[in-house]
């Protein structure tokens, strides 16, 4: 289940758990659409794959309890600024290669 990280990792904006802003890789690093357009070049700087829009998870109990409610986002904040510099070496040479060939 997506743990529905509350704040993007790099500059720490609010991510609620319906912000349409959100994005995810597959391991769930979670970043704000501006930093992974303007600082990440949508290379994930803790794997080096791309993001995703993070789904939004249901407020409302509409079937079997997989809800909000009963499956609440985290509340941990894992707030770690990239380096720009030290992500731009290493984004150099894969963030042409699309995300689904690296």
């Amino acid at each position: 289940m997506l743990q529905l990280r509350p704040t993007c990792e790099h500059c720490d904006k609010s991510l609620p758990p319906a912000a349409l802003d959100a994005r995810i890789c597959s391991y769930e690093c979670t970043f704000c659409a501006d930093c992974v357009e303007s600082v990440l070049s949508n290379v994930c700087p803790n794997c080096g794959g791309g993001f995703t829009p993070r789904p939004v998870r249901p407020s409302k109990n509409w079937k079997n309890d997989n809800y909000l409610g009963n499956d609440p986002a985290r509340t941990e904040i894992k707030h770690r600024p990239v380096d720009a510099a030290a992500h731009a070496a290493f984004s150099a040479d894969i963030k042409a290669i699309p995300p689904e060939a690296r």
